[in-house]
């Protein structure tokens, strides 16, 4: 848990932003996909009050108690054991939320589209994936062989309109630092290599806020 808890705190300002921007308020019903620690969950409830409801879902069965325990303050948030292929909540939502989902999985826009079909007629889809390979250490790009999709950041707006979206609004935020901090104690847990005082930009992370047209059934 330590990685996902340094980096709830290094990209905490691209997820704000994207709440923000997207006019998150009391009493939305939400989905996050793929929820992992569930940080993100317990973000969308404190906004959503208990009037609100939160599903959280991870294909990963552990996900399921680590989310519960992240949530324990927030009832309205139901942690569900269910792979973003398979997307099937018992209500249409408001919104669905994915982060750092679609580089893993095999096909981005399967997922996307399963997302929206979640959200009713006019709810919104918001995706935040990384372009791994824009980061730089020292000035060197970074890598991630491990992701399936490590730059799918890139192709991001194009694939929320592949699954018949609307995008409303698109831009990227990178967190950087140089020396000792957050920034480089997260790089160190997904490369095992301390920066030192090397200069790191971590990858720019990709958020689109998609839109689900009116009308569609």
């Amino acid at each position: 848990m330590t990685e996902l808890g340094l980096r709830n705190d290094v990209y905490r300002r691209p997820l704000a932003t994207a709440l923000d921007r997207l006019g998150l308020a009391e009493g939305w019903s939400c989905v996050d996909v793929g929820a992992g620690g569930g940080d993100v969950s317990v973000a969308l409830a404190e906004i959503v009050g208990h009037e609100g409801r939160v599903y959280a879902t991870d294909n990963d069965p552990r996900a399921r108690d680590v989310v519960a325990a992240a949530a324990a303050a927030h009832s309205q948030v139901v942690a569900i054991t269910q792979a973003g292929e398979e997307l099937l909540l018992p209500e249409l939502v408001d919104l669905a939320f994915c982060r750092f989902l679609l580089m893993h999985v095999m096909d981005p826009v399967i997922v996307l589209a399963r997302m929206a079909s979640a959200v009713r007629p006019g709810g919104w889809v918001v995706a935040q994936e990384p372009i791994t390979s824009a980061g730089r250490v020292g000035g060197a790009p970074l890598s991630m062989p491990v992701a399936r999709h490590p730059d799918v950041g890139a192709l991001l707006p194009a694939l929320i309109l592949q699954a018949r979206l609307e995008v409303v609004d698109a831009w990227a935020e990178a967190p950087a630092g140089a020396g000792p901090g957050p920034v480089a104690d997260y790089l160190a847990t997904l490369t095992e290599v301390d920066p030192g005082e090397d200069p790191v930009v971590l990858p720019p992370l990709v958020t689109v806020l998609g839109r689900r047209p009116l009308g569609t059934g």
